[in-house]
Order: C-alpha cells, then sequence, then structure tokens
C-alpha cells in the first residue's frame, strides 16, 4: 500500500464538516469511530474525549487545504509540518500476510502509530499521508470544492492537473449552473430576447433616417 494512501484520513476528517452549509458530522464517538474506515482496531480506541480532540485537528487540516488551494505553497507546508513534528508516526515494512503468487509475503510500507489516545494516531497517519501526497503530486494537487456553496476537500490524481470539484454529483451542478447563466446573459443581449430590443432599434434609426431628409 502507498504511503499517499493515508492522505485519504485527511480528506475523511476534513469532509466531516461543511461550514458553508452549517453541517457537521461529527457529533458522537461513533461518527469518530467511522473515520477510521476498516481500521477497527484503532477506532474501538476511541473516546468521548477525542470528539473535541478530532474537531482541532480538523480545523487545522482543512487550514492546509485552505492554504494550499489560495496558492500559498509556503503556509501549507508549514501548516503541514507543525502537525507531523506534534504527531509522529515510525514507518515500517509489513506484509499483513498477503502473498504473492509463489507465496512471498507482499512488502509495502506501512504507517506504525503509537498513540496515546485515537486523535494522535489518527492525525499522525493523516498528517504523513497527506505529507507524502504533497512532496509526491505537489501542493497544487490539494484543492478545495469550487462548487458553492461545498468547498469539500478533495486530492487531484488527475493527469493534467485539471481537477476542481471534489465529486462528479459537484461538477455537473457547477456545468449545469455555468449552462444555465451563459442562457441568461444570451437572452439579455439585444435583439435576443423577444425581438423587442431589436425593434426599437430598428424604429429609432427609420426615425434618424427620416429626420435628415
Amino acid at each position: 500500500m502507498e504511503l499517499a494512501y493515508y492522505s485519504d484520513y485527511a480528506v475523511r476528517l476534513v469532509n466531516s464538516e461543511e461550514p458553508a452549509r452549517g453541517k457537521d458530522s461529527l457529533t458522537s464517538v461513533e461518527a469518530v469511530r467511522d473515520l477510521f474506515a476498516g481500521n477497527q482496531q484503532a477506532a474501538r480506541r476511541a473516546t468521548d474525549a477525542d470528539l473535541t480532540r478530532f474537531r482541532s485537528v480538523r480545523a487545522r487540516l482543512r487550514a492546509v487545504f485552505e492554504a494550499a488551494d489560495k496558492g500559498e505553497e509556503t503556509l501549507a507546508v508549514d501548516l503541514l509540518n507543525s502537525l507531523l513534528l506534534e504527531f509522529p508516526v515510525s514507518p515500517q515494512i509489513s506484509g499483513h500476510d498477503v502473498r504473492d503468487e509463489d507465496g512471498r509475503p507482499l512488502w509495502h510500507m506501512h504507517l506504525a502509530d503509537h498513540p496515546s489516545n485515537a486523535t494522535a494516531g489518527y492525525t499522525a497517519i493523516a498528517a504523513m499521508g497527506l505529507a507524502f501526497h504533497l512532496t509526491e503530486y505537489g501542493v497544487d494537487r490539494l484543492g478545495l470544492c469550487e462548487a458553492a456553496p461545498c468547498r469539500n476537500a478533495y486530492l487531484d490524481t488527475s493527469t493534467n492537473r485539471s481537477r476542481r470539484y471534489c465529486s462528479d454529483r459537484c461538477a455537473t451542478r457547477a456545468n449545469v449552473a455555468a449552462y444555465r447563466a451563459r442562457k441568461r446573459l444570451e437572452a439579455e443581449r439585444p435583439g435576443r430576447s423577444d425581438g423587442s430590443i431589436g425593434l426599437a432599434a430598428e424604429t429609432a434609426q427609420h426615425t434618424s433616417a427620416s429626420g435628415e431628409r
């Protein structure tokens, strides 16, 4: 498993809140545990105390995405470095009992955390994963959805750095809105709406020509 995979931890946590919509799904210990996805052993460590800690980390991770989205590269790196220093991990080689066709372990790098609580463990993995993604693909690959009022975080893995939305749903909604806006502009242009503007212009031209005779 590539270490950049762990960057999904950061995205999941950041997107548990939608500030522009006033929505926050991080309201219970169960919601915290759901963020761990398949890592049930780590999820079981979560307690009521982690709820407040997770929200604090979420704000710091969103700040990283916001800085990257604004093109403030150094600030994004500095914010992420502060998390890496506060929440360290230990990279280890792991096979996870997965074997190739010859029966040999499929060795890969794994992030082993030694946390004092669930928040520390989650943050360590999320920050390290995001750091690997940033250094591998660039700061501009960290974005916030342009489909207002969404602003969910996303990781751009497109070949031409063209991603602007967090999901196909937001992309479709934005494209429909842009199409309707173009249609409204076209309808408001002279001679394009109901012909009245064009008729008025023609009448004025005829009146002017009559006055010149």
